[in-house]
């Protein structure tokens, strides 16, 4: 451990997007403070840090307070349920992590003098009426309805941060993160991609909501870790959008996984829920500008590692389709 090594706390180290995050960290020489209570992180997700000198894995709840000893250089705000259904399951705790856990978090940064970066979403545009969706667009979010605690929550710690900015002058950074996949997405967790890949390769029908209509953007997170390690070390104070560009219906998409798998999966259709995005495509016009970021992987390549994860896990689980 090197004592002018920067000191790095990540909330929610122990979910797929943190522990990719901690992966990053160690590598650029940071020391890294991983923070998780495990809803729905886990430890396997970093256990192969486990034994590095330079990491630290901490279970705690963020909404109760956060104390680190010694100094710190960066603040990573990761902590939060974040597919529909984990914040459906949840959502309280979803709400209090994104108001309480920003709050407190903020509050060690102010107090360690340390750079911070929040973890925002696409969701903050709600079901959008402007596509593809800039940083500049205000969102058209149902505040009441049921995905408004993740929606809102995010919008508060968004708010939040620009006052600790305003107020205390904090370096804070936002970025706000598009669809995004790869190795250590959970299976179950409900999303289009992984619930395609795991149907598909149990053999089951793919479940495809409404007409299949809709439309997402997949971020492979090799290219996501890449734009958070950029605007946290960039000048840019405002919220930059960090997705791929390139665009895709849903039953496309099952289509695509189907053919990728080599299944004879059917497309089933099932009601689409309420407040499903029609839409959901970034501008990256700021992200290429401030950042000189865009996505490099494609579609086709990220998905290809990614099955190769998935087959891993369900062979090992003994769920692998004959």
């Amino acid at each position: 451990m090197s004592d002018d090594a920067p000191r790095t706390l990540i909330t929610g180290g122990a979910g797929f997007l943190g522990s990719h995050l901690c992966e990053r960290f160690l590598a650029e020489g940071h020391e890294v403070i991983c923070m998780d209570n495990f809803i729905t992180g886990t430890p396997d997700n970093v256990g192969h840090l486990i034994g590095d000198d330079n990491f630290e894995l901490v279970k705690h709840d963020v909404t109760t307070y956060v104390h680190v000893k010694g100094d710190l250089d960066y603040v990573l705000h990761f902590a939060s349920p974040a597919s529909p259904k984990d914040y459906l399951e949840y959502p309280i705790q979803t709400m209090k992590v994104g108001a309480l856990g920003t709050h407190k978090t903020l509050g060690l940064a102010k107090e360690k003098d340390a750079r911070f970066l929040l973890a925002s979403t696409s969701e903050v545009y709600g079901d959008p009426l402007v596509h593809p969706q800039p940083e500049d667009y205000w969102g058209n979010v149902n505040p009441v309805g049921k995905r408004g605690v993740y929606d809102e929550a995010k919008r508060f710690a968004e708010a939040l941060a620009m006052a600790y900015q305003r107020y205390h002058g904090i370096e804070t950074r936002i970025v706000r993160i598009f669809n995004t996949y790869g190795p250590r997405m959970r299976l179950d967790d409900g999303r289009a991609l992984p619930t395609f890949m795991g149907q598909a390769l149990r053999g089951e029908p793919l479940t495809v909501y409404g007409d299949g209509s809709q439309t997402r953007s997949f971020c492979y997170v090799e290219d996501l870790v890449e734009g958070i390690w950029r605007l946290l070390r960039s000048e840019e104070r405002e919220p930059v959008n960090i997705g791929n560009t390139d665009e895709i219906t849903i039953l496309e998409f099952a289509e695509e996984i189907i053919r990728l798998t080599g299944t004879d999966s059917e497309i089933t259709h099932e009601e689409l829920p309420a407040d499903d995005p029609k839409v959901r495509k970034p501008s990256t016009a700021k992200a290429r500008e401030k950042l000189d970021w865009e996505a490099t992987v494609s579609r086709e390549d990220g998905l290809q590692h990614t099955l190769d994860y998935f087959e891993e896990q369900l062979r090992t689980a003994g769920e692998l389709a004959a």
